[in-house]
């Protein structure tokens, strides 16, 4: 007779744990890994990482410094000696470098935003910070820093520069109002032209595309009234000399192509009403929109 015993049937094994998510109503897995709340500062700081590892970066900031740095440099150099600058300020030499130099920031400005859409890196920005509004102002915070604190190192320097260079040349010394415009007035002029351009790459979301617009604006008004010579017209092409960027940037260094029109600060308060219109347009694009 056996004496085999059949195995004792075993307990079921206990059932996992379930906790209730942080902040859920239902339960759920609770993961070991803290979950933090994202804000602002977070995508301010992928922004920046972004924006200082691509080498359009380096390369639009670097022709920047020397376009501006060497024809100022140039131009102190051709008038020292001349008497051309007789009872005038120095600090009027400075625009020459801008004038070409802007155009490194425009091309910046673009790229900072159209060309994530180019590459597709659009989308992992949206599934990282699902919040369209948060990564636009991000990117607009951290470019306009990065494009003002460089314009005004640059323009302050060449501005130190041509000032001692002509010093007891004939030139007049600027005053502290001339300063402020020629360094910190043309700085922020500049950083709001490059932040309508970083407003007009996410509308437009093609970087060629976008680029074109921006020369087409800043170039097309004052190339238009050159070639308006009917006294007809004449209204026309002085509105255009007058509000074309390359006088209003002309208006901080009083070297202008009217003698009406914008002065003083005007020129910053146009720029800033521009630059809020786009981005309340690039706003409502952001969100109409599918990645």
């Amino acid at each position: 007779m056996s004496t085999h015993q059949p195995p004792m049937p075993q307990a079921p094994a206990a059932a996992p744990e379930w906790q209730a998510a942080p902040g859920g109503n239902h339960p759920g897995y609770s993961s070991p890994i803290p979950v933090v709340r994202t804000h602002l500062g977070h995508a301010l700081a992928s922004e920046w990482t972004k924006i200082k590892s691509v080498r359009s970066t380096m390369w639009t900031l670097g022709v920047f410094v020397l376009l501006v740095v060497g024809i100022g440099l140039l131009a102190g150099v051709a008038v020292r000696g001349s008497g051309d600058l007789s009872g005038q300020s120095p600090l009027t030499l400075g625009f020459f470098g801008l004038l070409i130099g802007m155009m490194c920031v425009i091309t910046l400005g673009v790229l900072t935003t159209a060309s994530e859409y180019g590459t597709g890196m659009i989308r992992t920005t949206m599934t990282a910070c699902p919040s369209r509004g948060r990564v636009l102002a991000a990117k607009s915070i951290v470019f306009f820093v990065l494009a003002f604190v460089v314009t005004l190192a640059v323009v302050s320097f060449v501005a130190m520069l041509q000032a001692s260079m002509l010093d007891g040349q004939g030139a007049k010394s600027p005053s502290t109002g001339e300063w402020l415009k020629a360094t910190l007035g043309i700085s922020l002029y500049i950083a709001l032209l490059g932040l309508l351009s970083l407003l007009v790459g996410s509308m437009i979301r093609h970087s060629a595309g976008a680029i074109t617009i921006m020369i087409g604006t800043v170039l097309a008004p004052l190339v238009i009234a050159l070639f308006m010579n009917a006294s007809s017209l004449e209204k026309v092409q002085t509105a255009l000399l007058e509000y074309s960027i390359p006088s209003q940037m002309g208006v901080f260094y009083d070297n202008t192509l009217s003698h009406s029109g914008p002065s003083g600060w005007d020129p910053l308060w146009i720029m800033l009403g521009v630059t809020a219109a786009a981005y309340a347009g690039a706003y409502a694009l952001l969100h109409s929109r599918d990645v």
